[in-house]
Parts: structure tokens; C-alpha cells; sequence
């Protein structure tokens, strides 16, 4: 495959394996990460979802939690929080997992409401979760779909992708929230674990500080992206 130096514009060639991977260019020597193509978008919004199990036919998301993430930035005070009311009850596991009641969710939107209200919040952004391609997104995908909801391609990356950037894909390298979390040395959340707040403050600071180790650049080129659906608004 053929790629364009983001600093000179000199013609590289490589093998798809590279990306993922830094480079440098062989004209100017500028580094960079090897990538499909070049973005430039550098807002990002990091998310979690807590659902009422694992499938996302059968089952419905709670809670969301999101922050919003700019050119290398935590933006703290750009938050978004809802519970969210399923379509049958949360079961006792669940509820001792999560620490989200049946209580908790009584008077709280429908799934599809609250979905659409993060689409207009999110606007353009990339959207980034832990275990994202395989679980989150799905769920946005689900939550669209079995609700009839007029739906958008949103471009996403998981950050389970940027861990083995990072630590490497070696068989046997754990690459959960805990194992990024105490790989970076980050510190406890004040927020509970498994409440999308807590696992989204833990998130929010892995990418950052994996975006600073990786030298990434602020449009996070070089990661995989995959794409989910959400509402349109």
C-alpha cells in the first residue's frame, strides 16, 4: 500500500502490517504511525455503557457515561451521564455488578431517548470504549436498529487497540481496563467500578496517557477504527 509523508507529501510504499506501527519517512525522516489514511479530526468522545447482560438483541443498556477528549485533552467539564430504563427488569447480578437498582432506573428515558440525546451531545465526534468493537458499539448498533431510529455511521476506535500498541500483542498480555489501569500506574477512581462514570474516569486517563507515550498525533492516526451506528438528530 501507498502512503503520503503527513510532512512532506514524499510517496511511501509498505505492507498492510505496518499499521499500527511508527515509521519514519524516508525523504524527510519525519516519524509517524503507519496508517489506512490520514484524519484530521481531533475531537473524540470516550464512553462506557452498562448494560442488563451481554446480548445486545436481548438485552438494554442502563447507564452511559461519556467525557469529551480533544487534541490530546481530557475536557472534564464536557460530560454526559444517563441512566437509562430497560425493557424488563435488572437482575440481582447485575445490580450487585454494577450497583444500578431497579430503583435506580425506575423514572429514567427509554434506551432509544437516551441514545439519541448522546448522538446530538456527541455530534461528529470518533467515539472510543474499552472492548468497543466487540461490545459497546453493538449495543448502539442494537439499541438503533430494534427501535426503528433513523441512524448515522459514527466512526469508532477501541481503545483495547491502542493497549496493544502500547504493551504489545504477545500471547498471554492482558489488555482489560485493570490490566491498562495498573500497566500505566494510574490512580484509583473515586467512582465505583463497573458504573460507566467510574470506568469512563479510568478510561479517559489510560488514553491520555497512552496517547502520550505512543507519541501519538492528536488525531490519534495510526489506530484501527471500526464504525457503529447512531441516532440521527
Amino acid at each position: 500500500m501507498h502512503l503520503a509523508c503527513p510532512h512532506c507529501q514524499h510517496s511511501i510504499r509498505g505492507p498492510k502490517s505496518l499499521i499500527g506501527h511508527r515509521t519514519s519517512c524516508p525523504a524527510c525522516d519525519h516519524s509517524f504511525i503507519w496508517t489506512d489514511c490520514f484524519r484530521s479530526g481531533e475531537t473524540f468522545i470516550v464512553y462506557d455503557l452498562e448494560t442488563t447482560g451481554l446480548s445486545p438483541e436481548a438485552d438494554d443498556f442502563i447507564q452511559i457515561a461519556a467525557v469529551r477528549y480533544h487534541a490530546g485533552c481530557l475536557c472534564p467539564e464536557e460530560t454526559f451521564f444517563s441512566f437509562a430504563r430497560p425493557s424488563r427488569t435488572i437482575s440481582s447480578f447485575i445490580q450487585s455488578y454494577t450497583g444500578i437498582s431497579n430503583h435506580d432506573v425506575r423514572n429514567a428515558p427509554r434506551p432509544a431517548e437516551v441514545l439519541t440525546n448522546f448522538a446530538a451531545w456527541a455530534g461528529h465526534a470518533t467515539l472510543i470504549a474499552h472492548n468497543g468493537k466487540r461490545f459497546d458499539s453493538k449495543f448502539l448498533d442494537a439499541t438503533c436498529r430494534k427501535n426503528g431510529l433513523p441512524s448515522r455511521e459514527v466512526e469508532c476506535i477501541d481503545s483495547i487497540h491502542i493497549s496493544k500498541m502500547l504493551f504489545g500483542r504477545v500471547r498471554g498480555t492482558g489488555h482489560s481496563l485493570d490490566h491498562v489501569k495498573s500497566r500505566l500506574a494510574l490512580h484509583d477512581t473515586s467512582l465505583r467500578r463497573h458504573d460507566a462514570r467510574g470506568d469512563v474516569d479510568i478510561l479517559g486517563r489510560a488514553v491520555l496517557e497512552m496517547h502520550r507515550r505512543l507519541r501519538l498525533d492528536n488525531a490519534l492516526n495510526g489506530v484501527p477504527r471500526h464504525t457503529a451506528q447512531l441516532p440521527l438528530t
